[in-house]
C-alpha cells in the first residue's frame, strides 16, 4: 500500500456536455482547455502532456501534442450545473440528489419556524422582501453572490457568537430547505449593524447580505459548507480516516469536504499548496492527499486567459516534481471538477466533460475510458486501500495493474 493522490486543477474542463444544449445553453461550445490553449499558442506544459491531456481532449492544440505514454480518460458530471462544491461532494463518492431552485423568501416562514422550535430568538427584517436575524447576531438570507436561489447564507459576528454557534444554526437552516447549499461563516470585528448595513436585494426576488461589504471576510474569518443530500459517512476522507488512514486535503476542497479524522490545509496560492503537498507526501508512507488549485478558477472567474495560462505553468512545474517524490506502489490522478472557460463571454463555471490523467511510475498506454461520473474516481482510491465502498461510483483500480 502506498499513497493515492488526487490533484484537482479546479475548472480545467475539456468541452461542454452532451446535456448542455438543453439544460445549460449558455455554455454551448465551452472547452476551457483547448481555448486557451488557441488563444495562448506560445504556451507549452510539459508535465501535463506527458500525461495526456491531450489525449483526454482528443485533438492537439498549439504546441501540445499526444502522449503515446499516457493513461488516460475523462468524465462527466453527474450533479447539476458546474460547481466546485458539489463537483467534490461528486469526486468523493457522493450520489449527487437534484436540489431545488428557491429564493429565502419562499421558505422563510419554515426556516423561522425550525429555529423557533430549536429555541433562538428570531425577528424578521426588512419590508416586501426579508431575511432573519437570529440571537441579535446571526442573519440568514440569500446568497447574492451566486446563482441566484441555489445558497443561502448564514453570516455571524464571532465576538458574539462562537463558530461552533453558527455552524449549528446552519446545520437547523440545512435540515429545513432543499437548495444546493447554505453557506454557514462569520467573522470577527463586526457588528451586527455592520451586517443588517449590507443587506441588498437583487432582482425583486432575492434578498440578503453582500458578503464582502458586511466585513465578515475580513478578520478571523471561517466557514462550512452545508450541502443538499450530502452524506460525509459515504465519503473518502471518512471511509478512509474511520479506518486509520491518514487523509490531508489542501486548497479549497478542505473548505468544502468533510475531513472530521484528518488534516485540511486551506489555502489559495498555487505554489504554497504545491509545496505543502509536497511535503505531506513526503512525510506519509501511505495515505490519500487531496489538492484543489483554485486560482485556475479564479482566472476563468475574472474572464483573464493569461492569468489562467500562467496558473497552468506553475501546476505544471510542480506536477514535474511531486512526480519525481512517487513509487511504483503510488497513484496520482490529475483532474478538473468542471469549466470555467474564459473566452465563451460569461464569467461563470461552464459545464464540461473533465479529464482523468492518471500518473503510476512503470504504467504506460492506456485509457480508463468516459467515466459517467466523477465519483469513479472516489471509489478506486477506497479500492486502493482495500477500504470498503463509496456511496456512488465504479472504480476502475483493476485498469491500473500492471
Amino acid at each position: 500500500m502506498g499513497r493515492f493522490i488526487i490533484v484537482v486543477l479546479d475548472s480545467f474542463g475539456i468541452g461542454y456536455m452532451d446535456d448542455v444544449p438543453k439544460v445549460r445553453p449558455q455554455d454551448v461550445d465551452a472547452n476551457t482547455c483547448k481555448h486557451i490553449l488557441e488563444a495562448r499558442t506560445d504556451l507549452y506544459l510539459p508535465n501535463l502532456e506527458k500525461l495526456g491531456i491531450m489525449n483526454a481532449l482528443g485533438e492537439e492544440v498549439g504546441k501540445m501534442r499526444f502522449s503515446e505514454r499516457a493513461v488516460y480518460g475523462s468524465s462527466d458530471l453527474m450533479h447539476f450545473g458546474g460547481d466546485t462544491f458539489y463537483g467534490h461532494q461528486e469526486m468523493m463518492g457522493t450520489l449527487p440528489k437534484k436540489p431545488l431552485i428557491q429564493p429565502f423568501n419562499e421558505v422563510i416562514d419554515e426556516v423561522y419556524a425550525a429555529l423557533k422550535k430549536q429555541g433562538y430568538e428570531v425577528e424578521y427584517v426588512g419590508d416586501d422582501l426579508k431575511i432573519l436575524m437570529i440571537n441579535n447576531c446571526v442573519t440568514v438570507g440569500d446568497n447574492l453572490e451566486t446563482d441566484p436561489g441555489q445558497v443561502y447564507n448564514i453570516t455571524g459576528c464571532l465576538d458574539v457568537i462562537d463558530f461552533e454557534g453558527i455552524a449549528t444554526i446552519g446545520k437547523v437552516v440545512r435540515s429545513a430547505v432543499s437548495v444546493s447549499r447554505v453557506i454557514a461563516f462569520g467573522g470577527k470585528d463586526v457588528t451586527i449593524g455592520d451586517v443588517l448595513a449590507a443587506r441588498k436585494e437583487k432582482a425583486g426576488k432575492y434578498a440578503g447580505i453582500d458578503t464582502p461589504q458586511s466585513g465578515v471576510y475580513n478578520r478571523g474569518y471561517q466557514v462550512i459548507h452545508l450541502g443538499y443530500g450530502v452524506d460525509p459517512e459515504v465519503q473518502v476522507p471518512t471511509i478512509l480516516g474511520k479506518q486509520g488512514i491518514p487523509v490531508v486535503l489542501l486548497g479549497k476542497v478542505a473548505d468544502i469536504v468533510e475531513n472530521p479524522y484528518g488534516t485540511s490545509i486551506p489555502g489559495v496560492d498555487s505554489a504554497w499548496l504545491f509545496e505543502q503537498t509536497i511535503e505531506q507526501v513526503r512525510n506519509m508512507r501511505h495515505g490519500f492527499v487531496c489538492l484543489n488549485i483554485q486560482e485556475t478558477d479564479l482566472a476563468g472567474h475574472a474572464e483573464d486567459v493569461d492569468q489562467y495560462a500562467d496558473r497552468l505553468q506553475i501546476s505544471d512545474r510542480y506536477l514535474g516534481k511531486l512526480m519525481e517524490e512517487l513509487t511504483e506502489d503510488d497513484v496520482l490522478i490529475v483532474m478538473a471538477d468542471h469549466g470555467n472557460d474564459p473566452t465563451i463571454g460569461h464569467s461563470n463555471h461552464t459545464r464540461e466533460k473533465v479529464p482523468i490523467l492518471v500518473y503510476k511510475r512503470g504504467l504506460t498506454s492506456r485509457t480508463i475510458g468516459h467515466r459517467k461520473t466523477m465519483s469513479d474516481v472516489g471509489a478506486t482510491a477506497v479500492q486502493y486501500f482495500g477500504a470498503g465502498k463509496t456511496q456512488n461510483g465504479e472504480s476502475f483500480l483493476f485498469l491500473l495493474r500492471s
